[in-house]
């Protein structure tokens, strides 16, 4: 193997006039000059000299070349980062400014509503995990007849993975279509708990805009079938594994055939700070969004990249409170970290919709997470938003009536 490396560096077997192997440890080695007749001292100090010349000149035309070389890498990264940056991170439209107008009398209905929802979850059934197969059991219990006041049926399923204290546990129920029985829009929620914690933020706020929406679209039904998701198993141990309930709810919708053109996560959507720096992110994200926690977020991976753009606009276009959206790699920490990302790995389009969770609120995961520090108007006020983004989404005006397909 020594023999080939000073092979290939030498050239061919029998021209190593220029390189030769020393000592066999297979270092290549300039050879030693021979001194003859008028080659003494003198001759090695022009050597000398010729060689240190030379090496100045390489040195000279390398870092030259570096540099045109670190320019047009720069120059393509910056093009990159600009391509990216009109396309996944800048959003249409122009995001909402100053105080918000008040509240009317149907959102602190709402609000009531959205709280009184939160607050049975976290103080009633809390610790919602599985290792509490009792106080999972009861908040599936409380949510499937919550569903059921507002007129739906809800569906309980189960399954048992091998290992795990507590069977995986969704609920499901839809609300069918006037106008065709597909495409499908999923709007899906984690009721389950960190461990030892509450959850009111992560994520009884979700589950509350879910229960809220049903019933909003169960009385005025849209021209498609909007399904209501609620899942298990969202938390660890079962994060980002198979045996999440929407992995297992994306799943069986692909294995049916189902075809859905949206689904839309509620990942903690009660959480907001007007203080500045309240608000972080990963890098380099954080040159590019405001440092203040006021807003609601939805973000998607690249290939959701129409749909968060789409949501943006018509958010920015009808509603009175800010939002930012991204569409960014699966690799950005946080990105995936939730439901949506079943969806993902389906091969659907979907998004989050997200108070950015331990990005700015730091009770993320711990005992804190209690229903006081929620901000309920706020929450009234993204609900609304929701609900129009699903309206106008899945408006009887993109339903294709010859052929029953719907564009969005």
């Amino acid at each position: 193997m020594k023999e080939a490396l000073w092979q290939d560096a030498a050239g061919p077997a029998g021209n190593h006039n220029q390189t030769t192997l020393a000592g066999g440890e297979g270092r290549c080695m300039p050879p030693k000059a021979t001194e003859g007749p008028g080659r003494g001292r003198r001759a090695r100090a022009k050597t000398s000299r010729t060689q240190s010349n030379a090496e100045k000149t390489r040195f000279r035309v390398f870092t030259r070349r570096a540099f045109h070389r670190l320019l047009i890498g720069a120059g393509v990264g910056a093009a990159g980062l600009g391509a990216a940056w009109a396309t996944l991170i800048r959003m249409p439209g122009s995001d909402h400014e100053g105080p918000l107008p008040s509240l009317t009398n149907a959102q602190r209905a709402t609000a009531d509503r959205l709280e009184s929802d939160v607050r049975v979850l976290a103080h009633q059934h809390d610790q919602r995990h599985t290792y509490n197969e009792a106080s999972t059991r009861a908040a599936v219990m409380y949510l499937a007849r919550r569903l059921a006041r507002t007129g739906l049926e809800p569906s309980i399923s189960e399954h048992q993975f091998a290992g795990s204290p507590t069977p995986c546990i969704n609920i499901d129920a839809t609300v069918d279509g006037t106008h065709a029985p597909s495409p499908i829009v999923v709007i899906g929620a984690h009721y389950d708990t960190y461990c030892m914690t509450p959850g009111a933020d992560d994520n009884a706020s979700g589950v509350a805009g879910v229960l809220e929406l049903a019933a909003r679209f169960k009385k005025r039904p849209a021209a498609i079938p909007i399904r209501f998701e609620l899942y298990g198993n969202e938390e660890p141990p079962h994060f980002m594994t198979e045996r999440m309930g929407s992995a297992l709810a994306a799943d069986a919708a692909r294995a049916r055939g189902d075809d859905i053109t949206a689904m839309i996560n509620l990942e903690m959507i009660g959480f907001y700070d007007d203080a500045p720096g309240s608000q972080t992110y990963p890098m380099p994200i954080s040159l590019f969004y405001p440092d203040t926690g006021d807003f609601v977020a939805i973000v998607g991976n690249v290939r959701s990249v129409g749909l968060v753009r789409r949501f943006v606009r018509d958010w920015r276009s009808a509603i009175n409170f800010p939002i930012e959206g991204a569409a960014l790699p699966e690799a950005v920490p946080g990105i995936g970290f939730s439901d949506h990302r079943s969806f993902w790995e389906a091969g659907y389009r979907a998004v989050m919709v997200t108070d950015t969770a331990f990005y700015r609120n730091k009770n993320y995961h711990t005992a804190g997470d209690l229903p006081e520090t929620l901000d309920y108007e706020r929450m009234a006020r993204v609900i609304d938003g929701v609900e129009t983004l699903v309206r106008k989404l899945v408006s009887s005006k993109n339903l294709h009536t010859q052929t029953g397909h719907f564009d969005p």
